[in-house]
């Protein structure tokens, strides 16, 4: 089983040591199913972790072992521009989603529409809480 993770769950990982988005991580670590990510991800990951918001709750040295550990998953270098998201920010999640054959796509972020469009291709977008349900 192939997933790709919103940064916003990966980032929720290392906040919260008891909620799913850590349960789904931990799960990965134990070689439950493969995580696809790619290096706009990893970037980003790096980037937003350093937002002033995060500061004080997001330790560097976690960050980096976990962007160390994702560089062993299966990480795309090109992804395509042609595919639309209602969030322009999250249109390379949908590419991953894509070009990774994922099986699944969590996010946490219900805002930006993604959990509304349900799926792109085979992949089904769901949210931390549903994949723990449905494939953990």
């Amino acid at each position: 089983m192939r997933v790709v993770l919103d940064t916003n769950v990966l980032l929720s990982a290392l906040i919260s040591p008891h909620g799913y988005p850590d349960t789904i991580y931990r799960a990965w670590r134990a070689a439950r199913f493969e995580i696809v990510t790619s290096s706009t991800q990893l970037d980003e990951l790096r980037r937003a972790s350093r937002y002033p918001k995060f500061k004080s709750i997001l330790q560097p040295h976690r960050v980096g072992a976990m962007v160390n550990n994702l560089q062993r998953a299966l990480v795309l270098e090109q992804l395509p521009t042609d595919i639309e998201a209602d969030d322009p920010f999250d249109a390379f999640l949908l590419s991953m989603a894509t070009v990774g054959e994922a099986d699944y796509l969590g996010t946490g972020d219900h805002r930006a529409g993604l959990i509304q469009r349900g799926h792109i291709g085979r992949t089904r977008i769901v949210t931390p809480a549903v994949f723990c349900a449905d494939a953990l």
